[in-house]
């Protein structure tokens, strides 16, 4: 890799750091970045942070209990050390093929989905001798966890414009001779039907939507409907109509609550006391030079206030557009030697009716391409988790570089050819983001 890609790459922006848009809000104080008011985003934060019940319709089949059980460290809204089960099967085609999970005794196959819950609402007193929990059956061997991902600051992923992910796609391809391209992929805006936008959210890219991730998260985890996702998993032991979620006098459902805390949080915030200190510094130098900055993107820009997003369903408010943060990325899928062999079901991210609507851009063959891909982990908050990668299956620093491979081979062995008081700078840098 050449070294002159690095450091073009750490800040995408083609502006002067003079001339970039003011700087978006960061800390962990429960506080909102300006889209509602403080009050609003704790009464937000309270519904995130609420136990669901049977009664409310929770499960069939399901993984939590409330968005905070997999998003709370160090607040809600945060990472956590949580994984999901996914897993599946590869075809005599070579196809990644979703797996086949036989429940109830074999009465009932679940198909359409790569998530296997961990959970389930029976058997209990009305459905005694109904047993529908997933167990992976020996034929799907493709196996593997993802750890839970931070959701603080994703206000501001979201208000990315399509054409700068595209665009730092192009760039890394141009600058690094084809060795790093990140894969941009178009995925359907669930609450525009027939809309697309270029994936940022998940571990696969599977939503470039808050809302549509949110409506996800809550069918596929927790098994509650909505009205973007109003089909359950299966109907076995349910007795609750759907959809589950549905407006309150404030005209929101749950998901509409949800998307908003998370659209209201500010971006993590760095160590400022050792990110001052002269080994952190040179270690920021060093992590551009050896290659990190290429996918770790430090610093991006929100598309202007107004701008309309989602299919049109979205417009960009003040608190949000124009502004520059730092979220160590660049939202795109890259095959770094680390990918879980799995590729996104589309009935489960999208619903059962995304085969049935046109959706501009999106294309079921590209999907396959993603198989071995993952999306570039932000780094912001790093500092913080105590399991690193996909599948949190690193628990330091140096592991994880250790793991990189593919398109990251160049920069992990960059890493491991420095000095050990290099290496080091390197790693105080990481521990103070």
């Amino acid at each position: 890799m050449r070294i002159g890609l690095a450091f073009t790459s750490l800040y995408f922006a083609f502006a002067s750091i003079a001339d970039m848009p003011p700087e978006a809000p960061t800390g962990f104080d429960d506080r909102s970045n300006g889209v509602v008011n403080d009050e609003t985003h704790q009464a937000d934060q309270e519904r995130f942070e609420e136990f669901d019940t049977v009664q409310d319709g929770l499960g069939p089949l399901y993984n939590a209990q409330s968005c905070r059980e997999c998003h709370q460290d160090p607040k809600s809204g945060g990472a956590s050390q949580v994984t999901e089960l996914r897993a599946g099967r590869l075809g005599p085609d070579h196809r990644f093929q979703n797996p086949r999970i036989p429940i109830a005794r074999g009465a009932e196959i679940i198909s359409g989905r790569t998530l296997v819950n961990d959970r389930a609402i029976c058997p209990n007193e009305s459905f005694p001798t109904t047993e529908i929990h997933e167990r992976v059956p020996q034929s799907e061997n493709i196996r593997t966890t993802r750890i839970s991902l931070n959701l603080l600051g994703d206000g501001f992923v979201e208000a990315v414009a399509d054409k700068t992910l595209i665009q730092l796609s192009r760039k890394q391809c141009r600058s690094s001779d084809g060795e790093i391209c990140g894969q941009v992929l178009w995925v359907p805006v669930v609450e525009a039907p027939g809309h697309t936008g270029v994936g940022r959210f998940g571990w696969k890219n599977q939503h470039s939507s808050l809302l549509s991730f949110s409506g996800d998260s809550y069918l596929n985890e927790m098994g509650i409907t909505s009205r973007l996702f109003p089909d359950e998993i299966t109907n076995l032991c349910n007795t609750v109509g759907e959809p589950n979620s549905t407006p309150d006098q404030d005209g929101m459902d749950d998901v509409d609550h949800f998307v908003r805390f998370i659209r209201s949080t500010k971006a993590p915030p760095r160590d400022t006391v050792l990110a001052r200190t002269p080994k952190a510094k040179r270690g920021s130098v060093l992590f551009a030079k050896i290659g990190c900055a290429t996918c770790h993107v430090q610093t991006l820009q929100t598309a202007p206030p107004g701008t309309k997003i989602n299919g049109g369903t979205y417009t960009i408010p003040e608190a949000l557009g124009g502004k520059t943060f730092h979220p160590f990325s660049d939202f795109l899928l890259h095959d770094v030697g680390t990918g879980d062999g799995i590729v996104m079901a589309v009935e489960e991210h999208y619903g059962r009716s995304v085969r049935n609507i046109k959706w501009k851009n999106f294309s079921f063959e590209r999907l396959q391409a993603t198989r071995n891909k993952v999306r570039t982990a932000p780094l912001w908050g790093v500092r913080l988790r105590t399991r690193l990668m996909h599948d949190g299956a690193s628990v330091t620093f140096a592991d994880a570089i250790r793991r990189h491979r593919g398109e990251a081979s160049g920069s992990s062995r960059n890493f491991y050819e420095l000095s050990g008081g290099d290496r080091e700078a390197l790693l105080d840098f990481l521990r103070s983001l």
